[in-house]
């Protein structure tokens, strides 16, 4: 697995990402959002390390419910989940670092 590029129009249900093993990384936000594009360079680091993470990219948006079940209020959110469940979470972060240690936290099998 590795970084996904575009956002998935079609979220999955809540039930589905409540049932995934393993490491997630999901990602709220849109393609048009300019905080979103500054936060992909950074998000396409990180992942150089954790080339094993599961990434989910959702298209956010009012009324959008996966993002509402997740109280996501600004783009992009990074939500990091080990089996389903929520580790850590950074909301328009400015630090590759940053998203590389969460990213640590949740992968077993970094390179």
């Amino acid at each position: 697995m590795s970084m996904t590029k575009t956002f998935a129009a079609t979220e999955p249900a809540r039930t589905e990402i409540d049932a995934l093993s393993g490491a997630t990384l999901l990602e709220f936000g849109a393609p048009w959002c300019g905080f979103c594009m500054r936060a992909q360079p950074l998000i396409e680091t990180a992942f150089a390390g954790h080339p094993s993470l599961r990434h989910v990219k959702i298209e956010d948006g009012s009324g959008r419910p996966l993002g509402r079940s997740f109280r996501v209020k600004l783009w992009p959110t990074l939500v990091f989940l080990r089996d389903g469940q929520e580790v850590a979470r950074l909301v328009r972060p400015t630090d590759a670092n940053a998203i590389a240690e969460a990213m640590a936290s949740i992968d077993a099998t970094p390179t």
